[in-house]
């Protein structure tokens, strides 16, 4: 089924795709993937354009809903025919949260059910995409978990594919959670330290917030509690460029006069609860610290390696700030997570996990792969990024200490523009 749709300067065609929930099982149950056409109105014969497959980050996150050509999209819009993949599970394909897979059954169940929700069932749906669209090959454009994806799809079915870009997304290919995470910790702190350089006063507030919540009862908007872990979650402005200094803002108007004593702001606490916000995409809990796993569980793998950080423990008088980490009080604490608790558990403790990368066949790689390397990345660790790269054949990297992991939300244009020529360089 599609519908399509031509404004701004752009032509959307909305497509619907019927893909086996296990791809092992081609005869079994069905799921839907939904992904949307885009193309600029300026070509005369969009269907003459080679495809590109945009895979986004996450995991759990839709695609982008543009409403005009615009950023990286627009430069892509030049030279291809994009396909905007929702990622199964998220946005208009089958949905997985806490309304729809209490109908799978218990959390057991569940957690069955997501284990087929991973970088290897979004490739192999994009292959029966591919095929059903008529697609002979076509180019990826990976960003974040995208990059994590395009790794897999280069092991998986190379064929299929004419160049990749990735950016601020190559992933480890042989590390387990628990050293990702010793990586992504120590990148924080210095991005922590960076920043409070830069806003020492920022620090104080922070000081004073930690201080406050120990004898005064703040709420968010929601009524949620507010804790210090949820406030450290503030550390996910620091993974930008531009948004990282947005983070000072948020800080200068932390506190208000009250007839009662000064209180935490509503607009403060408004901030922290969109930071804290997992509603619309639960599968980034649940299944963040299953795209590290490749064999062994990863049991709540964040959690533990905080215990080797004490400047980020909740109970320091200052904590650093965290970032891309998942904690088992998430589904403890928020409404939206806590009927997934047990899920969540029990994936946790999967022990059996499919491998994701093919080291023999990424040895080996011949398809052009072009990728942004961002120096002082807090996500994606430069040096595992850079071990990825020289692991994987034909690979050339773009390394630049201007962008952070958000850069193509800053300047899009120009880093598709630059990955997409170094992917066409030869040796």
């Amino acid at each position: 089924m599609s519908r399509s749709y031509s404004f701004r300067g752009m032509n959307t065609t909305e497509h619907y795709f019927q893909v086996p929930l296990d791809h092992a099982v081609p005869q079994g149950e069905k799921i839907t993937v939904f992904a949307r056409e885009i193309s600029s109105t300026e070509h005369s014969d969009p269907t003459a354009l080679p495809w590109l497959l945009f895979l986004q980050g996450g995991p759990g996150g839709k695609s982008p809903r543009p409403a005009s050509l615009s950023g990286w999209l627009a430069e892509a819009a030049k030279t291809f025919r994009i396909l905007l993949l929702d990622q199964r599970g998220t946005g208009l394909s089958t949905p997985a949260n806490r309304q729809s897979l209490p109908l799978r059954g218990d959390g057991a169940a569940q957690a069955a059910y997501l284990t087929h929700f991973r970088a290897d069932s979004i490739v192999r749906d994009a292959e029966a995409i591919r095929e059903a669209l008529g697609i002979d090959t076509w180019s990826t454009f990976g960003q974040s978990y995208g990059g994590f994806c395009t790794l897999s799809y280069l092991s998986i079915a190379p064929g299929a594919l004419e160049r990749c870009i990735v950016t601020g997304g190559l992933a480890s290919i042989t590390a387990d959670a628990d050293t990702v995470y010793r990586a992504t910790y120590a990148r924080m702190a210095e991005r922590n330290a960076e920043y409070f350089a830069w806003y020492p006063r920022d620090r104080e507030v922070l000081t004073q917030i930690v201080a406050h919540l120990a004898h005064t009862e703040e709420h968010l908007p929601g009524g949620r509690a507010l804790t210090v872990p949820l406030v450290q979650l503030l550390g996910q402005f620091l993974g930008g460029n531009t948004r990282v200094h947005a983070l000072h803002h948020v800080f200068e108007g932390a506190f208000i006069d009250t007839p009662g004593g000064k209180r935490l702001s509503d607009t403060f606490l408004a901030v922290i609860a969109e930071q804290a916000e997992r509603t619309t995409n639960p599968l980034y809990a649940l299944l963040h610290e299953s795209i590290y796993a490749q064999g062994a569980a990863t049991n709540w793998s964040a959690e533990r390696v905080l215990e080797e950080f004490e400047a980020f423990s909740p109970t320091a008088d200052t904590p650093l700030l965290t970032g891309e980490m998942v904690y088992r009080w998430y589904f403890q604490d928020d409404p939206a997570l806590r009927p997934l608790e047990e899920t969540a558990r029990i994936l946790a403790e999967h022990e059996h996990w499919e491998p994701l990368y093919d080291p023999a066949v990424l040895a080996t790689n011949t398809v052009p792969v072009a990728a942004a390397v961002y120096t002082h990345d807090v996500y994606v660790d430069r040096e595992l990024s850079l071990q990825t790269a020289a692991a994987v054949g034909n690979t050339r990297v773009w390394e630049t200490d201007e962008y952070h992991h958000d850069g193509i939300g800053d300047d899009g244009p120009m880093i598709f523009a630059k990955l997409l020529e170094l992917s066409k360089t030869e040796d």
